[in-house]
């Protein structure tokens, strides 16, 4: 395997082992420093936006100066972001950190065409989903952990242990080597990516699915906490259910076809939805969360259809045209979850069945079919449209 990949999944491992101390207690912490709920879907949306408006940019430079300076700087600010939370004496200097680790988002890009590029004899589905499995198996150990550091010492201090974390992640991410840029023949230019139809199809798909899958998600832990009456440590452990759950659902799609994967991923989150809807005990919670892992390994699935439809040297561009749609989602979806909330909390769940359900039928009826060469190319590819 090459040297990079296995540098990169050991920096991943490390880093999820901080993400996932923090993330799922993200909503409560936030209530605790006087939001509402409204203000925190806000503060949701504000996040998906600063991770739409760097994909793009971030997508043009790995194109054209490289990976690994990209790569660099994406880890580096969110150390910065990292500790702008825990050193936070406000609600409103949170906030700001909590957006800026969202700009941290323009590492998917360069990462995901770094991985692609060395990806050796591995279909790209295959080792975006390995990658995507070495970061949730450290975010198996993070929310565990939060939850124990949380209700002994308080939610403020697993920022600071994150914040450290996020040095030795850096640290590891030095040692990886360049990669030489990709190129394409001046006279036969691949076709621009706005003019490609089945690109086009595909992020479309990827607006409608990413936007259903995420609906549910933003104030489950809220949700768990206040109306289903778990503790903080029961929160984290269910998050930590939720990370192996992504491990296994990216591990075992990635295996097969990428379109078909999608499919399955969209399933197992509207799965979620009904559990965290009918579900009366942390058992079935947890089960929901094991299956939210299909939501990771979609967003894999949607990267490796759109790679057979792009030329080498469009990879870093597409690939954040792509993260800027999904972003787009991950910012209307919270705030339509934060106005169901506020009406009967349950109606987020019910909402959300509904719209997978649709989503699905929509991906069978619409998705590009493609088969992938050891090479990258297209051997062959159809249509449903």
């Amino acid at each position: 395997m090459n040297p990079g990949l296995i540098l990169i999944a050991i920096s991943l491992f490390t880093w999820g082992i901080g993400e996932g101390m923090f993330w799922y207690f993200q909503p409560i912490y936030l209530h605790q420093l006087g939001a509402s709920t409204m203000t925190i879907a806000g503060v949701f949306s504000a996040f998906g936006v600063a991770m739409m408006v760097v994909h793009i940019p971030a997508g043009y430079l790995s194109d054209k100066i490289g990976r690994r300076p990209l790569l660099w700087a994406a880890w580096f600010f969110g150390l910065v972001a990292a500790w702008c939370m825990a050193l936070a004496g406000n609600l409103q200097v949170f906030i700001v950190g909590m957006v800026m680790y969202g700009l941290t988002a323009f590492v998917s890009s360069p990462l995901y065409s770094y991985l692609t590029a060395a990806r050796g004899d591995l279909t790209p589905a295959r080792v975006m989903t390995l990658s995507s499995a070495a970061f949730n198996l450290g975010a198996i150990i993070g929310p565990v952990t939060g939850g124990w550091i949380a209700s002994h010492y308080g939610l403020r201090t697993i920022y600071y242990v994150i914040a450290c974390i996020f040095v030795v992640s850096f640290a590891i991410l030095l040692f990886l080597k360049p990669q030489p840029r990709d190129g394409h023949d001046p006279s036969q230019p691949p076709t621009r990516l706005l003019a490609n139809k089945k690109y086009l199809i595909i992020l479309s798909l990827a607006f409608t699915s990413v936007f259903v899958m995420y609906l549910p998600q933003p104030l489950t832990p809220s949700f768990l906490e206040v109306e289903r009456g778990l503790s903080l440590s029961q929160v984290g452990l269910i998050g930590s259910v939720g990370s192996i759950g992504s491990v296994v659902m990216n591990l075992l799609l990635g295996q097969i076809n990428s379109r078909l994967g999608f499919l399955l991923a969209q399933i197992f989150v509207g799965l979620f939805a009904l559990l965290l809807w009918r579900g009366n005990s942390m058992y079935w919670y947890a089960m929901g969360y094991f299956l939210l892992g299909g939501y990771r390994a979609a967003r894999m699935m949607i990267f490796a259809q759109v790679r057979p439809l792009i030329h080498q040297a469009q990879m870093g561009l597409a690939y954040g045209l792509t993260d800027t749609v999904n972003s787009l989602a991950v910012i209307m979806a919270p705030l339509l979850a934060g106005w169901l909330y506020t009406r009967n909390p349950v109606s987020v769940y019910m909402v959300a069945i509904g719209l997978v359900s649709f989503s699905i039928v929509i991906g069978l009826r619409f998705a590009p079919r493609t088969e992938f060469d050891p090479q990258g190319l297209i051997v062959h590819q159809t249509s449903d449209t």
